[in-house]
């Protein structure tokens, strides 16, 4: 396991053990954008918060043994895709910006090389996701 998985891997641990971590994450999600706070506008958020945590781990699985393998992910992408729920590209970025704010206020050792395994770890997936809106994957 590189350092970058091993930092990534117990900072999303930390984060994880306080139940309050993926509501607020919610919370400073849909405040980022009107656009998102509508997408989400009938969402059960129990069920969501469950997948966002499988997510995670899936795109950390996906970041060491490769993307294009994993058929949850390539399901997640077409779920996403223009298609279906049709999330535009760009609020990825906002997603994970909210994501690395979130980690920031629930990690005490969240700092500058954190939030750089954080991006290095999960970049990949999201590109993966916004190169799948336009495309069938």
């Amino acid at each position: 396991m590189s350092d970058t998985v091993r930092i990534f891997n117990e900072s999303l641990d930390r984060c994880l053990s306080q139940p309050e971590f993926l509501h607020r994450f919610y919370e400073t999600l849909l405040a980022s954008s009107a656009e998102i706070a509508e997408k989400f506008k009938h969402t059960d958020f129990e069920r969501q918060r469950a997948a966002l945590k499988t997510a995670l781990y899936v795109l950390l699985f996906a970041h060491e043994w490769g993307l294009e393998g994993d058929a949850y992910l390539r399901g997640l992408a077409l779920r996403h895709s223009r298609q279906d729920l049709d999330v535009r590209p760009e609020l990825y970025d906002l997603w994970l910006e909210s994501l690395l704010k979130t980690a920031s206020e629930f990690d005490q050792f969240f700092d500058d090389a954190t939030a750089d395994s954080w991006r290095t770890v999960l970049v990949p997936g999201i590109q993966f996701m916004k190169s799948a809106y336009r495309t069938r994957c």
